[in-house]
């Protein structure tokens, strides 16, 4: 690297090469299409439009992906796609989720915990890998909390998060699936503010006493909420193009980072479902530059947050 990040973005320089983080990263979904196209032979192709909404996408997936990189070997094939695809982008801190239904179907856990250690071993040995147990708004909180108690004898998850339909149910209903997690020393997450609003991302943070929200991006419609995360240092896990091509925000240049960034709220940059979305951390950072959203310095300040963060997770490990 014969020049700063800062200065590579100012003069379109290739990203790769510097150190980044992607702290929010779906595993059977965080590869590069180029990966898939290259091992399965199948072209796929990108999306054009906005998703309409969650099962639009799903549906895409199924069709782009999924038709070619069916059952357990192609969920493996999408998995090493991740991996490859941390490796050539220099990512330094890893924060992959995994479903409890991906972590059981080798079998024993223990052989899937070996098998995605042999991934991160092959390609990217020096990457702090965090492993996420993700738990779906619309599921039995006793039996996640079930699923969260087997989980923990292993000490391989380092965080706990609930995706999909956000507010499927009240977010009282997953206390003590979160207080058992806070007990066990696990980084708290949820999504939250993705799809709901301000006062949804407020409260998921303050029932469920949360270390970060993934997106969270419906914050920037309350300054009180702003004001909120802040002053109780949580983060957000921000995923630009995700939100737009899922459009909860119109597009780059008036993404809210800049709002989160100018009120104090801590950020980080991610791909989310870089597989669907087919945008890079490196690509993320670029758009934002180019788009005049932010600024090199500011961005940069933001990829040096994320590596630190990893430091943190790395205890945990």
């Amino acid at each position: 690297m014969e020049i700063s990040f800062a200065e590579a973005l100012k003069n379109h320089k290739p990203l790769e090469e510097y150190p980044k983080s992607d702290l929010h990263v779906h595993a059977g979904r965080g590869g590069s299409q180029e990966f898939i196209m290259e091992r399965t032979g199948k072209r796929i192709k990108s999306r054009c439009s906005p998703f309409m909404s969650l099962e639009d996408m799903q549906l895409w997936f199924e069709e782009e992906i999924k038709s070619s990189c069916r059952g357990m070997e192609g969920y493996l094939l999408r998995l090493e796609g991740a991996f490859a695809r941390a490796a050539e982008e220099h990512i330094k801190v890893l924060c992959m989720e995994f479903g409890y239904g991906e972590l059981v179907q080798l079998g024993k856990i223990q052989n899937f915990i070996r098998l995605t250690e042999t991934f991160r071993k092959k390609y990217c040995p020096d990457t702090i890998f965090c492993p996420e147990l993700a738990i779906g708004w619309e599921c039995h909180a006793e039996e996640a909390l079930r699923q969260l108690e087997e989980l923990l004898p292993y000490h391989w998850i380092c965080s706990l998060d609930l995706c999909n339909r956000e507010l499927a149910q009240p977010v009282k209903n997953f206390v003590p699936l979160y207080r058992t997690a806070k007990a066990n020393g696990l980084c708290l997450r949820a999504h939250a503010g993705e799809f709901g609003t301000a006062e949804d991302v407020r409260e998921a943070v303050e029932v469920l006493e949360l270390d970060e929200v993934q997106h969270g991006i419906a914050a920037a419609a309350s300054p009180q909420t702003m004001y909120f995360l802040k002053d109780n240092h949580i983060c957000l896990n921000l995923c630009p193009t995700s939100n737009i091509i899922l459009g909860r925000s119109g597009d780059y240049k008036t993404y809210p980072i800049r709002l989160f960034y100018d009120y104090g709220v801590p950020v980080t940059i991610n791909t989310d479902d870089m597989l669907i979305f087919n945008s890079s951390v490196s690509r993320e950072y670029r758009m934002l530059y180019d788009s005049g959203c932010m600024k090199p310095e500011e961005l940069d300040t933001i990829r040096q947050f994320g590596l630190r963060k990893g430091l943190r997770m790395n205890l945990l490990i």
